[in-house]
């Protein structure tokens, strides 16, 4: 029986308040780079101070494979809130190493290291953090509101950065820049750890989903060789995320210092403009998943796909001249209404190719291979661009993987009326437009 109403949305509550906190601690270290870069490394090339930083931010995401292949598993075999409260336990240690990591000059390049440590511990807190919460949204969800739940995951995405560019604006607004730089970007990641800690109580007393309840208990779960018997899901998946998590990282964690680095806005003006915007795409989120539920799935992605291939490199280019609040405020919108077709709904598609047995495994470790080899390196490579002078490169660069996954995307089937139970099976009903499964 699927749930509906008050217990619904406590389980959606829970699942979010964790996934909120985890994403604040994951783009705190993007959103304060700026201001910690010359903590860790020699200040004669701030470029460089950035793409140092950028680059152990890189390889948080090649540690999430590892994370998916290691939670995902455990959410398979041993339940997903087992899953979900080990992650957030990771995040809010690797936190707590960022937090009190010594300077350069205090420790040399030991501080980059322990920064380098906690960036591990973080990507293998959100390698498995991803599967876990959308494929709890995903069954915690009555069929025909999957869609509107499990966009709640990048709702809550995005409320930890919104939360984490708000207090960098009081910040910036309360402290020195000097004292910002010195010290007072430990600050989010102090209440991050904090934060963890109360989600973690949380999350102790959370339901598991029936659907992962009444599974056949003789059936394999969380093991490679049950997800290597749905290899062609697995490698969908990875091509699914390749356009959107560029997209995403590009208009999100990389935004604010496009506009301070390229465009010449001040740092507080390129904060507010991303804070303002992401608070409406996360209201965005629920009425585009809705929207899903009654259309499907690849409408939307479809929209997202062909949007972002024709409309990336003019929005960069003229987000790359702005001169003030309001014009940059509306391309930063109009880029995300666009990324809002995958966001909203990438959670669900995913985890609806699987079946229950292998499904967080089978989320988790194609997707985090996709945000390693193009989410975790967006930055970089834009900033690789901008070094080697050719800053346009990159615009063409996401335009190219969103041409890509738009070639998947109209090839690929519906999902949004697969029985959850029975994926996998060889018993799946139709997905035409109009069939519609009971509640």
């Amino acid at each position: 029986m699927a749930l509906t109403g008050r217990e619904h949305w406590k389980k959606i509550w829970v699942g979010s308040a964790g996934n909120m906190v985890e994403w604040f601690d994951w783009f705190v270290y993007a959103s304060f780079a700026t201001y910690f870069a010359g903590a860790f490394f020699p200040d004669d090339n701030p470029t460089a101070q950035l793409m140092n930083t950028a680059g152990i931010f890189a390889v948080g995401f090649f540690m999430r494979p590892v994370g998916g292949w290691l939670l995902g598993r455990i959410a398979d075999r041993r339940g997903r809130k087992t899953a979900l409260t080990l992650t957030v336990t990771l995040m809010s240690l690797s936190a707590l190493l960022i937090a009190f990591a010594p300077t350069y000059a205090v420790a040399g390049y030991g501080g980059a290291a322990v920064l380098l440590v906690a960036r591990l511990l973080q990507g293998l807190s959100v390698g498995g953090e991803y599967a876990a919460s959308a494929t709890y949204l995903t069954e915690a969800s009555a069929p025909e509101r999957r869609g509107f739940a499990s966009s709640f995951q990048y709702v809550s995405m995005t409320a930890g950065q919104i939360l984490g560019l708000g207090l960098q604006i009081i910040l910036q607004r309360t402290l020195s820049d000097d004292a910002l730089h010195s010290w007072g970007w430990r600050i989010p990641f102090v209440v991050g750890a904090l934060g963890a800690a109360v989600v973690f109580y949380l999350r102790r007393a959370m339901l598991e989903t029936e659907v992962y309840e009444e599974a056949a208990s003789g059936e394999e779960r969380g093991t490679m060789r049950a997800l290597w018997r749905h290899r062609r899901e697995a490698f969908l998946v990875i091509a699914l995320t390749m356009g959107g998590t560029v997209a995403y990282y590009t208009y999100t964690t990389y935004l604010t210092k496009y506009l301070s680095n390229s465009a010449g806005l001040s740092k507080e003006t390129a904060t507010l403009v991303s804070f303002t915007a992401l608070i409406v795409f996360a209201c965005l989120q629920p009425l585009a998943g809705r929207l899903s539920d009654r259309v499907g799935r690849r409408p939307l992605l479809i929209t997202f796909a062909v949007g972002s291939t024709f409309l990336t490199v003019p929005i960069m280019t003229m987000l790359g001249h702005v001169g003030s609040f309001w014009p940059a405020l509306g391309l930063a919108l109009l880029a995300l209404v666009v990324v809002t077709g995958y966001t909203s709904i990438n959670a669900c598609v995913k985890a609806e190719l699987f079946p229950t047995g292998v499904r967080a495994l089978g989320v988790a470790l194609p997707y985090a291979i996709a945000n390693a080899l193009f989410g975790g390196t967006a930055e970089y490579v834009a900033l690789w661009f901008k070094d080697a002078g050719i800053e346009s490169g990159f615009s063409w660069y996401v335009a190219g993987c969103a041409a890509v996954s738009l070639v998947v995307y109209v090839t690929m089937r519906e999902t949004r009326d697969l029985d959850l139970n029975r994926v996998g099976s060889g018993r799946e009903p139709s997905s035409e437009p109009k069939a519609r499964l009971a509640s």
